[in-house]
């Protein structure tokens, strides 16, 4: 496995950290949603997914979800990006819900569905305080009675993103809220919501603490299976693997250097100012891999002791001097993946994928 740079993916334990999350929400009466686009939808790991219990995929792409129905997946898919104009018919041929807050969109939907003589359902975003997409609180009752006025097109339920661009915690309280307004809806428009759906991995804590809000019957879950990992409320979820992902890169130089550079300093490739502090002579690797590669922010040596000192687009500088192994040329150094890590790396052309486990495949190249 020398001689690239692969992501070595362990497909057994995909299967068990979706088992594990499938069966706890399950517990509480919690439909499971797999999201796939952390891993640009790979077929493969989908297929772990599925294996491992979900009640259904989801991804933001449409380009993914119709490279997962090429593949054979006859799952539920949800598209979790609000649709575009441009592409409603691709939405109701290929997905079967979509997550909206535009009428003028959920409009083009239904004209749509009616030209393929198609039902198509989607979920009512709702903003609890995020910030990201979904109508404001005091809207949904008149958003949702217009779109009850649309022929080929059935509201399944109600939806929420927490996390994802302020931050905000999944909350009793804010779930709450959600679970209220689904209510308000089913009485003041005699309509049975099927799906009130609640956010996220983050959401796990809640279901975790007994605090989860009554009502809430879905979860979509992507970084939790993949990575064991809960990004919002900064913690490694216990009782799943985090190692289900490796990134593997080889070492192509080995040299003592000092630990700041020498003459005046400019903007670096990527128009950045650089910043050092001196430590003296530190003995440094460098791998064969990049930006270009990956997200740099999102990866982590496994050895601890090992410090990323930055990287170019095809460089990545690594501070080995307090390692207790012998690092030379020709090993290989191996990292663990953040969410942002992941999302780059899975698309990545120059990267090879390697699957491990009971249901691997061929490598992908």
């Amino acid at each position: 496995m020398h001689g690239s740079l692969i992501l070595e993916i362990d497909l057994d334990k995909i299967k068990y950290n979706t088992s594990q999350v499938v069966e706890r929400c399950h517990r509480k009466g919690i439909e499971v949603i797999g999201v796939t686009k952390g891993f640009s939808a790979i077929p493969q790991i989908a297929s772990a997914m599925v294996e491992g219990g979900i009640d259904g995929l989801a991804d933001s792409r449409m380009e993914n979800i119709i490279e997962l129905r090429n593949k054979g997946f006859t799952q539920p898919i949800t598209l979790l990006r609000i649709p575009r104009l441009s592409n409603v018919m691709q939405v109701v041929q290929y997905t079967d819900t979509s997550i909206n807050s535009e009428i003028t969109v959920i409009k083009a939907l239904d004209q749509a569905a009616k030209k393929l003589k198609k039902e198509h359902q989607i979920i009512l975003m709702v903003d609890v305080g995020d910030l990201r997409e979904g109508v404001l609180q005091e809207n949904v009752l008149d958003i949702a009675k217009q779109i009850t006025s649309f022929k080929a097109i059935k509201l399944v339920g109600l939806g929420t993103n927490i996390g994802c661009f302020g931050g905000i915690l999944p909350s009793s309280n804010n779930l709450g809220i959600l679970v209220e307004l689904g209510h308000a809806v089913e009485n003041q428009l005699g309509l049975r919501l099927e799906i009130i759906s609640g956010g996220g991995t983050s959401t796990l804590l809640l279901i975790g603490n007994a605090e989860i809000p009554a009502g809430i019957n879905q979860l979509r879950i992507g970084e939790g299976i993949l990575l064991g990992t809960d990004t919002t409320n900064n913690r490694k979820i216990p009782w799943l693997h985090q190692d289900a992902f490796l990134l593997r890169a080889e070492v192509i130089e080995v040299k003592s250097k000092p630990s700041i550079p020498t003459g005046a300093i400019g903007r670096d490739a990527f128009g950045n100012i650089p910043e050092f502090t001196d430590i003296g002579v530190r003995k440094r690797a460098i791998v064969s891999m990049g930006k270009q590669d990956v997200n740099i922010e999102g990866i982590r040596p496994i050895d601890e002791r090992l410090a990323i000192l930055g990287a170019s687009s095809d460089h990545l500088i690594i501070d080995i001097e307090d390692s207790e192994q012998e690092i030379k040329v020709g090993d290989v150094i191996i990292f663990s993946l953040a969410y942002s890590g992941l999302l780059s790396v899975s698309d990545s052309k120059y990267v090879r994928k390697h699957f491990k486990g009971s249901s691997s495949a061929n490598d992908e190249t």
